[in-house]
């Protein structure tokens, strides 16, 4: 890993990005793997390369819903950047790939030495913020269908693929829906020709009729992304 490939990372000045790469180890992503534990101590911050990682929310005890995704445009481990240790949200690994890790204690001594990096970072909590309000009003207000294309897009613009791995079941416990919801959607983009679906293989056909299908939650997080990180 020469090179950060991190958007987050790669924003910074050359010299503040080489001096936090140089506290950072190179990981893989496994896919399953619970990163940050809601309620427990941050240990370490997650820059992702490739691969995907769902941040989730606990209903109650035994069930849990997605409230945000980050890739490599962004971080895991946010709440480090307010001097809080302990997480909000469990972070698990969707799609399997590489990250930069930094522990927390070299992650506080970055930000206090670097005003870019807390610049940075306070422009990536608005996005956050932002993001997670529009998956609130998402989850209360808009139908499955729409909800199921906006999740396939986030997926593909993290996987930087046109097919990806997912099965009915993860897909509804992202959602927090029921499965047959789920499949019944699938099949009514399958039959638009949007993507196609086979034991767990799902490839995206058409990207701007998914667009068309998906609510409008999905062109606000990229918009939000837009106006604060890309300026």
């Amino acid at each position: 890993m020469s090179k950060a490939e991190n958007h987050l990372i790669e924003c910074l000045p050359r010299s503040e990005r080489k001096a936090l790469l140089a506290v950072c180890e190179p990981i893989d992503l496994v896919m399953g793997e619970i990163l940050i534990e809601r309620g427990q101590p941050t240990r370490h911050a997650y820059f992702p390369i490739d691969g995907f990682i769902s941040l989730l929310t606990e209903v109650d005890s035994s069930a849990a819903i997605e409230v945000g995704m980050v890739g490599r445009e962004g971080m895991v481990g946010a709440n480090l950047a307010l001097g809080v240790t302990d997480a909000p949200l469990r972070a698990l690994v969707q799609g399997p790939g590489s990250a930069w890790r930094v522990t927390a204690k070299d992650f506080d001594g970055q930000l206090a030495r670097s005003a870019p990096l807390r610049q940075l970072l306070n422009r990536y909590l608005y996005v956050l913020m932002a993001q997670q309000s529009e998956a609130a009003a998402c989850l209360r207000f808009h139908l499955i269908g729409p909800r199921l294309a906006r999740w396939l897009l986030m997926s593909q613009d993290r996987a930087h693929a046109d097919q990806f791995h997912v099965t009915h079941e993860f897909l509804a416990y992202m959602l927090g829906v029921r499965r047959v919801g789920v499949t019944t959607a699938a099949m009514a983009l399958q039959r638009r020709g949007l993507i196609t679906y086979s034991r767990g293989e799902l490839k995206v056909l058409d990207r701007q009729g998914l667009e068309g299908a998906a609510c409008v939650c999905y062109a606000a997080d990229r918009q939000a992304y837009t106006d604060q990180m890309d300026r």
